[in-house]
């Protein structure tokens, strides 16, 4: 199933460090098939309180994303982000094509 990482980025800055990280994180997607969705958009807050800006990142499961996150390529340029940037970051699995809210809704009732 399909998996993503996405991080919230509370504090962006073009810092030079910040662009060395955006200019090598593609060669440590392509091994594991990743590819952006979203990349640092203007946010268009509809409820609640977000800082900063979000990147989704699409990978073909949950296993190669984490195994991506881990990798020796990505560790070693990661440090240029998180140095700089104050975010979060998560992996997550996706639903399948026909996922369905009500029936999920009624799994969870008692």
């Amino acid at each position: 199933m399909t998996a993503y990482a996405i991080a919230h980025l509370k504090t962006p800055v073009p810092h030079p460090d910040v662009l060395e990280y955006m200019e090598r994180i593609q060669a440590t997607l392509d091994p594991f098939h990743g590819r952006f969705l979203v990349h640092g958009p203007q946010v268009d807050v509809r409820e609640g309180d977000w800082p900063g800006t979000v990147v989704v990142i699409e990978f073909p499961d949950l296993a190669t994303a984490g195994n991506w996150y881990d990798s020796p390529a990505y560790q070693r340029i990661l440090p240029l982000r998180t140095d700089h940037i104050d975010g979060v970051a998560v992996l997550v699995e996706g639903v399948e094509p026909d996922h369905d809210a009500a029936a999920f809704a009624a799994s969870l009732r008692p």
